[in-house]
């Protein structure tokens, strides 16, 4: 089967988050099954500096109408990078900019225009270049394919009949925009109704793609059903109960051969569940980083990485702060976010110089060592579609300590000390207290050592890789084709 994918980014052209993540590794999973796999991007600023200064154009030129007139945009040849062939649909108006969505927080105030363009130029190369059996298209950047396909390209004998499969990796994020959206994009205006892309007033990228793909996915079986609820939904459940029959929850994998303990060259010591010994020398190179050498080896270490955003708790962990550093625990964070949790890690690292370290901003080297050098590893998500940290830290004996949502829920099996089974501590709620009860409970297994490395060798056991979730979404690209034959 040939399956194109359009997206806004993926690694390692452009990133800004998972959705990078799933669309650089899902691809090659897909070749290996034997299908035939074609990713078109944004040839972004940064995009383009990773490529050739020559520039081999594939389609030299597409015309994209507007309301306001034509935009032109060329097909780059990206080459072919594990199987997985590459084009970036190049607009210099439009992406060669130096955000991918905006700068300084802000939206760009034509990402509609943008993204709009982007779509239709992937259709457009798509006739030229190959058109699949069916198109998997990612979040609200391209929620507006199956629009098309359905609408202005309804009627096209290349296009008709091709599938299409829409995966929601935030629901959070759908691209609003004004109803006069509706007549810039040359949509028909009976679209714009509430059973269709009218969504409280707007124009909605996200909702349209929701009415249109034949089939609907989302990262993680726990995200499918907490999506479809008002309080999860972010006023798209009834939609997504209206279409629950054709919703898939289907759990991210991650890339070992990046995040593996036994392999990973960012540490000071490789480690394995046969041998762990040296887990215990990347722990103490982690605190000699961040300026905690004199941390007793009693005293367990969390480890966060993350943005630092109220979506994912930190607001509860400011909360507890004061009674958290009262136990024996360390703490070492990364991320950066929101100024204000910022500003709480800082003042939280200043006032207990000994037990708190904190690095604002992002740096992969280091999330790999505080992957390994952790005793524990927090993710207190309000809600978590997926999450990947807490699927690193299990292969890296991490014991997670995470809030009962999303991914999390679907990944994290709560420890069992008299039967020697679970893998990390779950809390439900959104109290301060629970979360300081799910922490409590990691720090008394932390004692029992024995039982402590039976939860760790349960976690490095488990496997996450792509090759089942390949499978799952092979299944949804046949039943997308299955129905355009019909």
């Amino acid at each position: 089967m040939h399956i194109v994918f359009a997206a806004s980014e993926c690694v390692p052209f452009a990133k800004t988050g998972g959705l990078a993540d799933v669309v650089g590794a899902l691809g090659p999973e897909l070749v290996k099954l034997g299908h035939q796999v074609t990713v078109y991007l944004p040839l972004y600023a940064g995009v383009r500096r990773q490529l050739p200064e020559e520039l081999t154009y594939a389609v030299r030129s597409i015309t994209i109408p507007f309301a306001s007139g034509n935009r032109f945009a060329g097909i780059v040849d990206g080459g072919c990078h594990a199987g997985v062939q590459f084009y970036f649909v190049d607009c210099p108006e439009m992406f060669d900019r130096l955000g991918l969505y905006g700068t300084d927080g802000v939206d760009y105030p034509d990402n509609a225009e943008r993204f709009a363009l982007f779509s239709r130029a992937v259709l457009e190369a798509a006739k030229q270049l190959g058109v699949p059996e069916v198109f998997h298209v990612h979040d609200w950047q391209t929620a507006l394919v199956p629009v098309y396909l359905r609408t202005t390209y309804s009627t096209d004998p290349a296009l008709k009949n091709a599938g299409c499969v829409l995966t929601i990796h935030n629901a959070g994020y759908q691209g609003q925009f004004p109803p006069t959206t509706t007549g810039q994009l040359l949509f028909p205006w009976e679209i714009f109704t509430l059973d269709k892309l009218e969504h409280f007033d707007c124009f909605n990228f996200l909702k349209g793609g929701l009415v249109y793909a034949d089939i609907l996915t989302t990262v993680s079986r726990k995200y499918a059903e907490e999506i479809q609820t008002p309080e999860f939904g972010e006023k798209l459940d009834s939609v997504l109960r209206g279409r629950a029959d054709d919703l898939r929850g289907i759990l991210n994998g991650v890339d070992y051969t990046q995040w593996n303990p036994a392999t990973d060259e960012n540490l000071a010591a490789n480690y394995s569940p046969e041998d762990l010994s040296g887990k215990k020398q990347c722990r103490a190179e982690l605190l000699r980083e961040f300026g905690l050498e004199k941390v007793e080896e009693t005293t367990a270490v969390i480890g966060i990485v993350s943005r630092f955003a109220t979506q994912k708790g930190f607001d509860l962990v400011e909360q507890i702060a004061g009674e958290l550093t009262e136990r024996e625990v360390a703490v070492v964070a990364l991320g950066s976010g929101e100024p204000a949790l910022e500003k709480f890690f800082r003042d939280w690292a200043y006032w207990n110089k000994t037990t708190v370290a904190v690095r604002i901003g992002y740096d992969n080297a280091l999330a790999h060592r505080i992957e390994a050098g952790a005793d524990i590893f927090l993710m207190p998500s309000r809600y978590e579609p997926c999450g990947l940290n807490q699927i690193y830290s299990l292969k890296y004996g991490t014991v997670p300590v995470v809030r009962a949502t999303g991914g999390l829920d679907d990944t994290i099996e709560e420890w069992n000390p008299t039967q020697g089974t679970g893998t990390g501590f779950k809390f439900k709620g959104l109290s301060p207290g629970a979360l300081q009860g799910a922490i409590d409970r990691a720090l008394a297994a932390f004692e029992d050592r024995a039982g402590w490395e039976r939860l760790m060798l349960n976690g490095m056991a488990r496997n996450y890789s792509w090759e089942q979730p390949a499978r799952e979404y092979a299944a949804a690209y046949e039943e997308a084709v299955s129905r355009r034959r019909v």
